[in-house]
């Protein structure tokens, strides 16, 4: 009887998730924010549900091509919820186990990143390092336990055309109204997803800015992991079907 139930267990070791050591790697604190976001699914729009689940799509379709995945996060100042999104796709890509996963950001003009996102990133579990003492300083970012914040990640407010983000074969998704709005046509993506958040900015200097900036960052996190999760699905749906 041991003896199968050990089988048993190698056999649940061998057939968990490949996310699952990514998951262990995060800091303590993003691991816990993270393992409750699927809880919150249900609380999408179904029209909001349907957006994601075409962003998921997407995402499927480029890992079932094998293919490498481009996404750039866009709003009007790059300076809150586009970094936001950055971050979370990175970090949802770790959690569901998608490789090959790169995000960007930019806006329709440049101007920093908003020191309140930083912190509200901060507090949601992320490790954000740089200086606000200079005008669009650079960040560096890091989610996993023992590792620094470094200046890889590049985050600063530039245009969404910028050197460093990619030029063709990748997916704009618009976060803002005013910069789906102004930019009907992204140069070089072949592919454009609207998903737009309210702007905390709005609360900046108020009694209700953190909470604010809290609630945008978590918004934006469960609507990405929606559509990964949904990535994630089509895959395993598509792996059974091929057995």
């Amino acid at each position: 009887m041991k003896q199968i139930l050990l089988s048993l267990v190698i056999i649940v070791l061998l057939c968990a998730p490949s996310s699952l050591s990514i998951k262990t790697k995060l800091t303590k604190k993003l691991t816990n924010y993270c393992t409750t976001l699927a809880d919150e699914f249900p609380q999408i729009p179904e029209a909001r549900q349907a957006d994601l689940r075409a962003l998921g799509q997407y995402l499927f379709e480029k890992v079932k091509a094998e293919e490498e995945i481009k996404l750039t996060v866009i709003c009007t100042h790059n300076s809150r919820r586009s970094h936001i999104g950055q971050l979370w796709l990175l970090v949802a890509a770790d959690w569901y186990g998608i490789d090959n996963l790169h995000a960007f950001s930019g806006g329709t003009e440049a101007t920093a990143f908003n020191v309140r996102a930083v912190d509200a990133l901060n507090r949601a579990g992320f490790k954000i390092g740089g200086t606000n003492s200079i005008d669009n300083a650079t960040y560096g970012a890091s989610w996993h336990r023992g590792s620094r914040p470094n200046a890889k990640t590049l985050m600063f407010s530039k245009k969404y055309d910028h050197s460093i983000n990619p030029k063709e074969n990748f997916a704009a998704i618009m976060v803002c109204s005013e910069a789906d709005e102004s930019c009907p046509i992204v140069p070089g993506a072949e592919a454009r997803f609207s998903l737009p958040f309210d702007d905390p900015r709005y609360f900046d200097g108020t009694a209700s800015e953190a909470l604010e900036y809290d609630k945008t960052c978590r918004l934006i996190a469960r609507d990405i992991f929606y559509a990964v999760n949904h990535a994630k699905e089509l895959m395993v749906i598509d792996a059974e079907g091929s057995k």
